[in-house]
């Protein structure tokens, strides 16, 4: 291109895909400058324009603002630094994209009240702090003085949902319903029974090494029969009961007897709260870990073969 072309806003317009509208503006505000004028006092631009206006225009297309073209083009700033900067503006505006994107698809899964959208945009929207605050109140209720000294103080901390700093949107959709759980006085009488439960099943035990609690030891024992497709009523059932109850036996230190077998349907049904499943489901999205195995199943199937061989 000849340097010492000049170009009227109209060629300019032509050559850069701006309108002449669009041209004029910048020029108007100093972003790109005319190199000369007309007797008539029409404005003509060097070839310089060119370039400088196709930068302006992929900056505007990044979203750059006209203050910080400016200062790339009079090169006040570098490019890097502007980017760098637009790039962290972008990051705070795209977090906030995916916790409106996760209320409104929660929303539309769950037809809410005006009054449970509100909450629920209040729970995604939480500071960091304010997030384990909100945990902390419900273990708090859950989980008293004695669980922190003892084995219960791991069970406390596998339950809090630690929401990363650059959470993904399935994260910040599964961080809303926890909360609202934590938030509900009957889910957290159910856990707080079940902690209740396995305190007893502790004090209950002779002395020896830590053993699991009944509820794992079900979900050890039955858990292949259940996936084997074996129903709780199936002959096969039979060595299946036996080895949960001889186990379940070992782990709190009692007789295996009808006494024993009556109790753990009674433990096994306390416990078996299908939002707690739903909890530690959604726990796992938000702290990335493995998807847990659903408890309700294995559950449901004991306490059926159970009470099958109870009542012969």
């Amino acid at each position: 291109m000849d340097s010492g072309t000049l170009y009227s806003i109209g060629e300019l317009a032509r050559r850069t895909g701006l309108t002449v509208k669009t041209i004029r503006f910048y020029s108007d505000r100093g972003i790109v400058t005319p190199a000369d004028r007309t007797p008539a006092g029409y404005r003509r631009y060097g070839a310089d324009a060119v370039a400088r206006l196709t930068l302006v225009r992929t900056l505007r297309e990044l979203g750059l603002g006209l203050d910080a073209i400016r200062r790339v083009t009079d090169r006040e700033l570098t490019l890097s630094a502007v980017a760098a900067e637009h790039a962290a503006a972008l990051d705070v505006q795209i977090s906030i994209l995916r916790l409106r994107r996760a209320v409104l698809t929660a929303a539309a899964r769950r037809d809410p009240t005006s009054e449970e959208m509100e909450r629920m945009h209040q729970l995604a929207t939480l500071s960091g702090a304010e997030r384990r605050r909100l945990i902390d109140d419900f273990l708090d209720a859950v989980f008293d003085d004695r669980h922190v000294a003892n084995a219960h103080a791991a069970v406390r901390r596998s339950m809090i949902p630690e929401l990363p700093d650059g959470p993904s949107e399935e994260q910040v959709e599964a961080w809303v319903e926890p909360a609202e759980l934590s938030l509900d006085p009957d889910f957290r009488a159910g856990v707080r029974r079940l902690v209740e439960d396995l305190e007893a099943d502790l004090s209950d035990r002779v002395a020896g090494p830590p053993r699991p609690d009944v509820v794992a030891v079900t979900r050890e024992l039955v858990g292949a029969a259940v996936a084997s497709g074996i129903s709780p009523d199936a002959p096969q059932a039979e060595s299946v009961v036996a080895t949960l109850t001889a186990g379940c036996a070992l782990a709190v230190g009692r007789p295996d007897d009808a006494q024993l077998h009556g109790w753990l349907v009674h433990r096994l049904e306390a416990a078996n709260d299908p939002r707690r499943d739903r909890y530690f489901t959604l726990l796992a999205v938000i702290n990335g870990w493995p998807a847990p195995e659903p408890l309700a199943p294995v559950i449901d199937w004991s306490v059926k073969a159970l009470k099958l061989r109870t009542a012969r």
